[in-house]
């Protein structure tokens, strides 16, 4: 996802545009260094005075990207975060790669599985998570659009996506029976091409969100939960602060009984790293568990 998103934002460069890097995405973004000139700035290993940075260029008007590690501009700025751009409302674009388990063998210090919980406890921050590499057109110009800081969180794409339908904050893939799955991000499109191989009769529906916090639910979702329907919720990201909290959070609001609620999740563990891949189906996020817990 890392050139998709390259060339949305070089589609939309003008010249108030600030791209700002932590000395990574060697080999992607030398297209913006050439497009923004002094406008695009390498400011180092040094995450959180990248982020100062940022919030000042903000405060004069300008239209900031950070672009960095996900595990290291989340968690090594945090301070920043919160106070330059969360509490002072500077709409700074964090961008990190490698959502999830993207940085694989590398191990926890990679890892982003607690980012998008860690950053909407911020007041005012939103959360965009592509699940397609087609999504990231229009979350560019909703992140650019943004009146408050906002983090891209991207991953690698999946490399036999299915069509999917336009970009939305909720999106139903697959519509099924019995249980409604609910994910966030690319885990999306290898479940969805796993529930079309399922007979009608056995398939699940599957849900995709895009955007963080959760606003109202979908009705179409309303309507499954109150069939009886069990409620599977899967993400790449632990289990506080993520998506199941906020969907068993907007349920409660919305007074929707969920007759069976369950989880799939990423789970921190320090004995052994291996692909992306592998780190999935250990913590069984991959699309064949999931299929097994939904039609056995």
């Amino acid at each position: 996802m890392r050139e998709a998103f390259r060339d949305a934002l070089l589609r939309r460069a003008h010249e108030r545009t600030v791209v700002l890097t932590a000395d990574v995405g060697f080999d992607v973004l030398e297209p913006l260094a050439g497009c923004l000139g002094d406008r695009f700035i390498n400011a180092g290993v040094a995450e959180q005075n990248m982020i100062g940075v940022a919030a000042g260029l903000a405060a004069r008007g300008f239209e900031v990207w950070v672009y960095g590690i996900a595990s290291f501009t989340y968690a090594r700025a945090f301070e920043q975060l919160r106070n330059d751009l969360g509490f002072l409302g500077h709409a700074v674009r964090v961008v990190g790669n490698g959502g999830g388990y993207g940085y694989g063998v590398m191990g926890p210090t990679h890892h982003a599985l607690d980012d998008y919980g860690t950053l909407l406890a911020i007041p005012d921050f939103a959360v965009y998570v592509p699940a397609f590499a087609s999504d990231i057109d229009a979350l560019v110009a909703r992140a650019a659009a943004s009146a408050v800081p906002c983090y891209l969180r991207l991953a690698r794409a999946e490399a036999d996506e299915p069509t999917a339908p336009p970009f939305a904050a909720w999106r139903r893939l697959c519509a099924g029976v019995e249980t409604s799955v609910i994910t966030i991000g690319p885990l999306a499109a290898s479940y969805a091409r796993a529930f079309e191989r399922l007979a009608p009769e056995r398939r699940p529906s599957l849900w995709s969100v895009g955007e963080l916090p959760l606003g109202t639910l979908p009705p179409e979702l309303l309507a499954e939960i109150a069939q009886g329907r069990s409620v599977l919720v899967a993400e790449e990201h632990v289990a506080q602060g993520g998506l199941a909290m906020q969907v068993a959070y907007a349920c409660a609001r919305a007074g929707a009984n969920i007759a069976r609620f369950e989880t799939a999740h990423a789970r921190h563990r320090f004995d052994r790293y291996g692909s992306q891949a592998w780190l999935r189906a250990r913590d069984g996020l991959d699309a064949a568990r999931i299929v097994e817990r939904c039609v056995g």
